[in-house]
């Protein structure tokens, strides 16, 4: 099958996916969790269902600002807020009881902690990935050959990090879905699986090339059609899990799920369909300045 005669159409995929994620990020931004900001995590009992819109606004008319709420079921929801004192801890009590018209409630958990992820941290996360990526490309470079497949391996990670990013850009703005440890766990997953993805075709490119000679571009094809069968069936064992877990996994682990998810399939697309293209268009530009 001629893969490769599309490329340009994946390029405008990959394109498009790229301006909106990035235009997310500017945009709205992440939501930080209380991992980066720091602040009072409350959990509380209702015996009755609750609005939590109401009692957003009733907290939020007595000074006390709310992150979000979260309803995590059999009449428990959690609190996401500032650092509170034990003042502000009976204010809520009371705020709770007048809210909810009498209706009982139980405090289960009132906890304030400090940011686990401090900017020293975020900055020195950032040089790690930094030289990863590099070590990534050198040797990827290294083993075929060739800077090409080792830079376009990089640009498919790149992709891949950055459409994720985009995505939770834009479900933290609609759904209030925050960004904490679990997150940034897995971002470096996708990126593992993006470059793991990724070497598995440019292997059976480099086998193909010794055995039996010819143009990258026939090449290319080949190596695509004989390792999407095992690509997807890798991929979709991983996927049934996750939306297993985003379906009946809670509250606790239902956006990193998500976030799994969503770069299990960006890094399914973006072997065949981002790195391998990259490889052939550099090729086809190498030939073109040669032969002028």
């Amino acid at each position: 099958m001629d893969w490769m005669k599309h490329r340009k159409i994946y390029f405008l995929i990959s394109g498009a996916l790229i301006i909106v994620g990035v235009f997310a990020l500017i945009k709205w931004g992440l939501n930080p969790g209380i991992d980066f900001r720091g602040g009072t995590i409350a959990e509380y009992h209702f015996n009755e269902g609750i609005s939590t819109e109401e009692i957003t606004r009733s907290l939020e008319e007595e000074g006390i600002q709310v992150f979000s709420v979260q309803d995590t079921g059999e009449g428990k929801y959690l609190f996401r807020l500032p650092a509170l004192g034990s003042q502000d801890q009976e204010k809520i009590k009371r705020i709770f009881q007048e809210s909810t018209e009498g209706s009982d409630s139980e405090e289960l958990r009132f906890e304030t902690v400090g940011p686990s992820v401090g900017p020293e941290l975020v900055r020195k996360t950032i040089y790690a990935a930094a030289i990863a990526s590099l070590a990534i490309l050198l040797w990827v470079a290294f083993q075929f050959k060739s800077l090409k497949f080792g830079v376009s391996a990089i640009l498919a990670m790149f992709h891949d990090s950055l459409c994720l990013v985009g995505v939770f850009a834009i479900f933290g703005h609609y759904f209030e879905v925050e960004v904490d440890f679990l997150f940034v766990t897995a971002l470096l997953t996708t990126l593992s699986f993006s470059v793991h993805d990724t070497i598995v075709v440019y292997d059976r490119i480099r086998e193909t090339q010794s055995k039996l000679g010819g143009g990258l571009y026939d090449i290319a094809n080949r190596a695509v059609t004989e390792t999407m069968v095992r690509s997807l069936n890798n991929s979709f064992t991983i996927i049934f899990m996750l939306i297993a877990l985003v379906l009946l996994g809670g509250e606790t682990v239902k956006w990193f799920a998500a976030a799994l998810f969503v770069g299990t399939v960006l890094g399914t697309y973006s072997s065949p369909f981002v790195a391998v293209p990259l490889v052939v268009f550099w090729d086809e530009v190498e030939k073109k300045i040669r032969f002028r």
